[in-house]
């Protein structure tokens, strides 16, 4: 059976050139990049390599690059170590869990937090973040690119509004890295967090840019790592692919490859609003990152959707997360305003940079006979043409 892989903000495989140049890390130079040996020697100068030209993807300067174990921990330094009892933080609705569920902890242990709203599109006012700014404000911390529906923030003026008023911005780009250029003198943030797997990285490690000057608190202590910013030996393989990858993506933005994908999604889009009555697309109208698109389907659950098409073998995702044993709407679906219905009948395509267009074709075919079939199973309401917030009728 043909697969087609369009699950790439889940994760991503590795490049042919991200394999080969980690390989001999598993093997043959295997130091420890603490050791004053010659083996550790070669795994500190590829550690160094490699933060240099993630540093190049990022426009900053490489000792501003910290390594983690994924974007997770990334967030979780980021607004664990900055922000201090008493002081403010401000987030939006639609964050990763990474960023949310730390903003959680963050007001069980004394610091205040405002979630601000987005509109129908899934993004952010300035306006907003302007409004709730308070003396004791410290942090701001806005995604680049949401996961689920691609939509980006308006992180430049953001940041803006950030060195305005002294306050320090952070912004989670793991799923704008490689898709966008990402220029964090531009953004105007003093953190930035990435994911190596998002970007054909291996899994399991991540980096955060920490601006200079910029005083964070380690979540982890026990030695001296990362200019005693993160302690732990270094995942020399991990990180030797990230740079790699970082390297790669560089490249693809200078020679359109986005451009390409993005090309691809929109003929993903338009073949099935054509095809399919009752959608649309989460997000319609807002800047969005080039593989990604959230589509949403009335009359049937985007988990039943999601598994018909993976045993057609096609991958994709759903637009709701399991919780408790339950299915719960997206949260980021339903600050969108939609219907919880509606949320649950949503799924998210994301194309990864080696998608063609006989896999685009392929989609566009199976997906809308799976609905159909679906809903032949299910009937519900009467076939017609819905619009939701910010979509034009089809």
């Amino acid at each position: 059976m043909r697969r087609v892989y369009f699950d790439a903000n889940a994760t991503t495989p590795l490049l042919p050139e991200v394999l080969e140049a980690v390989r001999p890390f598993f093997l043959e130079r295997f130091g420890n990049a603490s050791s004053i040996h010659r083996e550790g020697q070669q795994a500190r100068a590829a550690v160094e390599a490699a933060r240099e030209r993630v540093a190049g993807m990022l426009h900053c300067r490489a000792s501003e690059i910290v390594f983690t174990g994924g974007a997770t921990e990334s967030d979780n330094l980021a607004l664990f170590g900055l922000a201090r009892p008493g002081d403010h933080v401000i987030t939006t609705s639609v964050e990763h869990h990474a960023v949310l569920h730390t903003a959680e902890k963050l007001c069980e242990r004394g610091r205040e937090v405002t979630v601000l709203p987005v509109d129908g599109s899934g993004r952010i006012s300035p306006d907003d973040v302007r409004g709730v700014l308070r003396p004791e404000t410290r942090l701001i911390s806005v995604m680049a690119a949401n996961n689920e529906t691609g939509v980006m923030q308006p992180v430049e003026e953001i940041g803006r509004i950030a060195a305005e008023t002294g306050v320090s911005f952070h912004t989670d780009a793991v799923q704008a890295a490689g898709k966008i250029p990402l220029d964090t003198k531009a953004i105007g943030c003093g953190l930035l967090s990435i994911s190596g797997h998002k970007m054909h990285a291996p899994q399991g490690v991540g980096a955060l840019f920490v601006r200079s000057g910029v005083a964070l608190e380690p979540l982890q202590i026990g030695g001296s790592h990362e200019r005693r910013r993160r302690a732990g030996t270094e995942n020399v393989p991990g990180i030797v692919g990230l740079g790699k990858a970082a390297e790669i993506a560089v490249e693809g933005l200078r020679d359109h490859a986005p451009e390409r994908i993005a090309a691809l999604r929109d003929r993903l889009e338009q073949a099935i609003l054509d095809r399919v009555k009752d959608c649309g697309v989460n997000g319609w109208g807002a800047p969005r990152v080039c593989n990604t698109t959230n589509l949403w389907f009335d009359r049937l659950e985007g988990e039943a959707l999601v598994i018909a098409l993976d045993l057609k073998g096609l991958a994709v995702s759903g637009g709701s997360a399991c919780a408790s044993g339950a299915t719960e709407p997206s949260h980021v679906l339903m600050a969108m305003g939609l219907s919880p219905q509606r949320a649950r009948g949503s799924i998210r395509v994301s194309l990864q940079k080696s998608a063609t267009e006989e896999d685009v074709d392929f989609a566009a075919k199976l997906i809308p006979e799976q609905v159909e079939r679906l809903r032949r199973l299910s009937p519900q309401s009467s076939s017609r043409r819905v619009v939701s917030a910010g979509i034009p009728a089809l």
